[in-house]
């Protein structure tokens, strides 16, 4: 059973907390990890792209010459597909990137991220973000006490811990989200995931169903 330490504000061990093996001891699936945030990647696509056929391109509604007796090929409008200023054939029109992703997959490719974080050290627990004041600066110190790069991931539990929210949205390498929104693609993407003992707990039970 994984063991991690707990520390404080300032750095200082206040005690260990014992981690599942299923959520944190297991196999690193790289290949799973990939599909999940492959997944991941095209459900946040927006899928906006689009063109105009024939039908949507403004004008040509008169027939540019008449049928026969000019010498030159029919044609029936000036908004036909091989016409500059015509219409696309076959272009992108808005859509949706989602696609079916079973639940019990994208749970195992988070418990492959966390546990591969857990091995490589770049995952922390402190006991609480309980800031005095919401100034970035000493945020800032905080998270050095930590001798975290500058690209780290917070996970709380508390979602009225307003001082942590103003003082973190100012750094521009340093996300905070709440354990139940935690997803592959950011566990992956920052440095070092620094949780407090009441999100690493909640996220525990759930992914451990």
């Amino acid at each position: 059973m994984p063991v991690i330490e707990v520390k404080n504000l300032q750095g200082k061990s206040v005690g260990n907390l014992e981690l599942a093996d299923e959520v944190f001891a297991a196999p690193v699936n790289r290949a799973l990890i990939w599909e999940a945030i492959r997944h991941y990647e095209a459900a946040q696509r927006q899928g906006t792209a689009d063109t105009k056929t024939r039908g949507e391109v403004s004008g040509g509604g008169k027939k540019p010459w008449r049928q026969k007796g000019t010498g030159r090929a029919r044609v029936g409008s000036s908004r036909n597909p091989i016409w500059v200023h015509g219409g696309t054939v076959f272009g992108p029109t808005p859509r949706d990137y989602d696609y079916a992703f079973p639940r019990k997959k994208r749970r195992g490719a988070l418990r492959a991220a966390l546990s591969g974080k857990l091995k490589d050290q770049k995952l922390a627990v402190v006991e609480n973000f309980s800031l005095d004041s919401a100034k970035t600066r000493d945020f800032r110190r905080v998270l050095d006490g930590f001798e975290a790069p500058r690209k780290v991931l917070i996970v709380n539990h508390d979602v009225e811990n307003t001082n942590l929210l103003r003082s973190a949205r100012n750094l521009r390498d340093v996300k905070l989200v709440q354990s139940r929104s935690l997803n592959i693609f950011d566990v992956m993407f920052y440095d070092t995931v620094l949780f407090t003992r009441d999100a690493i707990l909640q996220l525990q039970e759930t992914l451990k169903k």
